[in-house]
Parts: structure tokens; sequence; C-alpha cells
């Protein structure tokens, strides 16, 4: 009777302790906290405060590209690994880069970065000097990113990190565009500024519902004839002109459509001038004799070749200015060709933003542009 009740007691104790593990287990993990451009970067405070955390602020706080004032592609902060296992706080933040060198067996960052690097993984990161980044999600919230840059002795860890930046960044602009697009489309799309680009230039556009119409113009374009001009049946120069203004910024946004005739029509200086073109006819501030112009001369514009939903496109990226006016700041434009119509769409994004920081505002407007197709 007594063995009965001792081995009920196990039991039940037993399946108390079972039912606890799985309680654990099958707790849904939070919801990962934090912005976009937002890294926390896990490596030992020596290291932080040395040549490695040197090369590391070098790289990831790079300039943004292309803002009037510098400003860093990301906002980096720093926690030894024992900051970050001791409050569940930090864990919950989005994104995260451990930085360490394997062969130091007793780092506290080594340590965490072997709880994930290893096994066959950590292996082949001994034997492999090539394998030296890892990308984990969801570690202990939903909606992380992990990365893990690693080598098994410092002077290549320093290589690593100048080497895998450029793959670095791009992995965690992509992971960051969902958030952007959150903040961009906040209160929705305007289905009124959705249909007059889709009227004027067949183009789908999802355009935040904070825009609203500035100005739009169709004009057929012409044939001369005999001394006369007749209207040609083939669409001529199309534009729309849509902003959002608040206290701190304005964000505007421009469509463009003329006839496509050559592939020349892509090169960089081509776009510089059909934005400057645009600027001149259609932009203008509150002083008499203002246009916009690309500032070309002081600041570089970048130029990209890239494909949006399908279509071959060409970002440009540089600084504006207002003409006869002190006006200026970054703009990103897109010219994306619609094959099947032989016709070039110019999407423009321009941020106005005196004494605040601008590159959210341009990844923002970015998302918007890019959320585009035919």
């Amino acid at each position: 009777m007594v063995k009965y009740i001792f081995f009920i007691l196990v039991g039940l104790l037993t399946f108390t302790s079972c039912s606890s593990d799985s309680i654990a287990t099958m707790a849904p993990l939070p919801l990962a906290v934090g912005n976009a451009n937002e890294i926390r970067i896990v490596c030992d405070q020596e290291n932080w405060d040395g040549p490695l955390g040197d090369s590391i602020r070098y790289h990831f706080q790079s300039p943004f590209l292309i803002l009037p004032n510098p400003e860093p592609m990301f906002d980096l902060k720093h926690f030894t690994a024992e900051e970050v296992l001791n409050n569940v706080l930090r864990r919950n933040l989005r994104t995260f880069v451990f930085v360490g060198d394997l062969s130091n067996t007793e780092s506290a960052t080594t340590k965490l970065m072997m709880q994930d690097v290893n096994g066959e993984k950590l292996r082949r990161a001994k034997e492999d000097p090539t394998y030296n980044t890892m990308i984990g999600k969801n570690k202990w919230a939903t909606g992380q990113i992990m990365v893990y840059l690693f080598a098994n002795d410092m002077p290549t860890l320093y290589k690593n990190v100048r080497e895998k930046f450029p793959t670095i960044g791009r992995r965690i602009n992509d992971f960051d565009q969902i958030k952007i697009q959150k903040s961009a489309y906040v209160y929705g799309e305007s289905n009124l500024l959705n249909g007059k680009v889709k009227k004027l230039m067949n183009l789908d556009m999802h355009i935040p519902s904070d825009y609203e119409l500035a100005l739009e113009q169709s004009s057929p374009s012409k044939l001369q004839q005999g001394g006369q001009t007749l209207e040609d049946a083939v669409p001529g120069i199309d534009f729309i002109w849509m902003k959002r203004q608040t206290d701190k910024d304005l964000s505007n946004i421009m469509a463009y459509s003329i006839p496509y005739t050559s592939k020349d029509q892509f090169k960089k200086q081509y776009i510089i001038d059909l934005v400057n073109q645009v600027g001149k006819d259609y932009i203008s501030s509150t002083i008499e004799g203002s246009y916009l112009i690309v500032n070309d001369v002081d600041l570089p514009v970048f130029k990209t070749d890239l494909t949006i939903n399908g279509s071959y496109a060409v970002e440009i990226r540089g600084v504006w200015e207002m003409e006869n006016d002190f006006m200026g700041g970054p703009f990103i434009s897109y010219l994306i060709h619609n094959e099947k119509e032989g016709r070039l769409v110019l999407l423009s994004g321009f941020i106005y933003a005196p004494s605040q920081d601008k590159r959210n505002y341009m990844q923002e407007v970015a998302v918007v542009l890019k959320n585009s197709s035919f």
C-alpha cells in the first residue's frame, strides 16, 4: 500500500514536471521590438573598445547614400553577452549581429554564439575559413534576425568584418523592408490617387492615404505637318505630383511619363536632365522664378540598374535644390521601362525636412516608388 501510494506520488510529480516543461516549450515567443536600421552589436567589451569595434563602426555606420548632411546607414548599440542574457527586454530586440573569435573559448560572446554555431556548423567553421557568417531567426522573440560573424583568430575576424559587411548590410536592409513599408502605409492607401495614376499612366501605384494631389497634367504629343501642329493619337507627356506635409517634413512623389525612343534615355545624364526638366516645368516654391534642379556639382549622383516588379529600371539618387530660393534636400528617382506600351515612367521622391534627419523619410518614399507595376 505504501509502495502503491509512493508510485502514485512519483507519477504525479513526473506528470506535473512534464506538463510544466510542455507549457514552457509551447508558450508563444514575444514579438520582437525595435525600429528599422537599428542593430545591436554583441561582442566582448575589450573588442568593442579596440580595433575590432572601430572597424564595425566604420562599416556599419558608413553614410547613407545620399543626403545633404551625413547620416549613418545603421544606428548601432553595443551590448556584451552578459548584458543581453541578463535582460529579457534586450533579448526581445529585432536585430542582432554577434561578432566573435571562435578560438577564444573563454569569451562570453563565443560561448553564446556556440549555442547556435555548434555541431556540424562549428566543425565547418573551424575547418573552412570561407564559412564565416550564419543567419538565424526568432532566437528569443518572433520577428528577430540574428547575424553571426566569426573567425578562428582576430586578424581574420577583422578581415571578415570588412569583407562581409556589404552582404550583411543588404540582408538587414531586406529584413527591414517590411517594417519600413508598415511605417509608410500606417494609414492605408489613397484609392483616389491610385486611380488617378492608373488612369493617367496605366501604372499601378500604392500611394499612402496621407498624401494629397498637388498637380496633374496630360499633354498629347504633337506632329508638325504642312506647317500645322496636329495632335498625334499617341499619348505624349503625362505628369502627376502628390505630396504629404507634416510639421517636420514635406514628402513629394511625382510620376512623369514620356515615349520611349532610345536606350540612351537610360544614361545617367539623360535622367538628370529629365529630372531637371520636370523641376523647371512643374515644381517651384513661393518665390517667383524658382524651380527645382539636381545639384550634381557639389555632391555626386549615384546610378544603379535594377528590376522593379519585372520591369527594367534605372535608379539615380542625389541632392536637389531650389534655384532662386533657399531650399533643398535628398531625392531618389526611378526611370522604369513600360516595354509593352513603348513608354518610360519617371518616378521621383523629394524630401524637404530642414533640421531633421532624412534617412528614414527617404527609405519610406523609396518603398512607395518601388511598389509600382504595369
